[in-house]
């Protein structure tokens, strides 16, 4: 697999963190219908995703948690997002 970087890396807990724009990472929600070169652009951004998703299984398939956040997300939500996979869950003997 080609070297691809996640933009946050929390080692310890195998926790991968992508910050995805959504013009280049194809957003549903505000994915763009380029005029200009549309069909190229189609193309480009559809390999964009796949990229991603291979990406996302093959750390998977190492271990690792994988959290994607757009960068239309509130800051807060995706700070909980990661904090709630990077943090270990209590365990049921601390309550005792």
């Amino acid at each position: 697999m080609p070297r691809r970087r996640a933009d946050i890396l929390f080692s310890r807990a195998k926790v991968a963190v992508f910050v995805d724009g959504c013009f280049w990472h194809g957003c549903p929600e505000h994915r763009p219908s380029p005029t200009n070169n549309g069909d190229w652009w189609s193309v480009k951004l559809d390999r964009n995703i796949e990229r991603d998703r291979d990406t996302d299984s093959h750390l998977q398939s190492l271990g690792w948690t994988v959290l994607r956040v757009w960068e239309h997300e509130d800051i807060e939500d995706a700070a909980n997002g990661v904090e709630s996979a990077v943090r270990p869950a209590p365990s049921d003997s601390a309550s005792l």
